[in-house]
């Protein structure tokens, strides 16, 4: 049998047909390996590969949420205040006759250094219910940011005064410790009228070099003490003074102030409307209550 030769052009065109699948091979090949070691190969655009089949994608990381600053607090409205309370009496001036029989100077005159006080008709003393108001009241003085000062430190048997003239100093500019924006002397009657009871406030009457540089602010603070206590429910005395306010030029604790000031006689002791709302503890928060309104309306007004 005769054998066919290839005809050459042919026979060069699959050779050379041959030799480019070859190198695309290889290219293919060479090209999968360079991305199998380049980092984020596999990567849409560079990020994080892609999860393998049937895992769940990664949970996104933690937010940063930024809160807006708080605002700062309000000023309490007494804050850079301070305020003379002045319980009167003591619990053991009966048993010092002589240290409070004492003569002192009243603002031009002389009195005693002080009295016992008084009390309701079962033995609650005058000067444990002042304490105890004066306590509750400067508490509350102390919620509105005042500073509150108190001409005595306690309440006890073996102790007397201070004396008239000393609780009219505390306060006053030039005197030590923080000069006063306000004084307010706590006292109750002890009236044995069947008729009497209510509250009345004192304010000093003029003396010239003595009382004459308070007298205007003195008499702003009365009404507002007056009118916080019938607020309070509180009735206006039915034998002192007229509507609630008193004038007296003759108190040693009024006379000797450089501050504006009042005497609050709370009540009438020895009646026993009074005494009841007295000797309970919701009638001294009652009391201490229309003080702190008092005070703070006048000093904020």
């Amino acid at each position: 049998m005769t054998r066919l030769r290839a005809h050459p052009t042919r026979l060069l065109t699959r050779l050379l047909t041959r030799l480019l699948a070859g190198l695309l091979a290889v290219a293919i090949l060479a090209a999968g390996c360079s991305d199998a070691d380049t980092p984020g190969a596999g990567t849409p655009s560079g990020g994080s590969p892609d999860p393998a089949p049937g895992s769940s994608p990664a949970a996104p990381g933690p937010s940063t949420v930024t809160l807006p600053p708080r605002p700062p607090k309000p000023p309490k409205p007494l804050a850079g205040r301070v305020v003379v309370l002045d319980p009167g009496h003591q619990l053991g001036n009966a048993r010092f006759p002589a240290e409070i029989n004492r003569r002192v100077d009243a603002g031009g005159f002389t009195k005693a250094c002080n009295t016992t006080g008084t009390s309701s008709d079962d033995g609650y003393p005058e000067a444990t219910f002042v304490w105890e108001v004066a306590v509750e009241l400067r508490k509350r003085l102390r919620r509105l940011g005042a500073r509150v000062v108190l001409t005595r430190d306690d309440n006890t048997a073996d102790a007397w005064g201070p004396c008239i003239d000393e609780r009219g100093r505390i306060g006053n500019p030039g005197e030590p410790g923080p000069t006063a924006d306000v004084r307010v002397s706590i006292h109750a009657d002890g009236n044995r009228s069947s008729s009497a009871h209510g509250f009345h406030v004192i304010r000093p009457g003029r003396r010239d070099g003595w009382t004459d540089d308070v007298l205007a602010p003195s008499e702003r603070l009365a009404l507002a003490l007056r009118d916080a206590l019938v607020t309070a429910g509180f009735a206006p005395s039915t034998y002192l003074g007229e509507d609630g306010i008193d004038v007296r030029t003759d108190l040693g604790t009024l006379n000797h102030s450089d501050v504006p000031v009042v005497m609050a006689e709370l009540g009438n002791m020895r009646d026993a409307g009074d005494a009841a709302a007295m000797e309970g503890a919701a009638g001294r928060q009652r009391y201490a209550r229309a003080l702190s309104t008092a005070i703070r309306a006048f000093l904020t007004g």
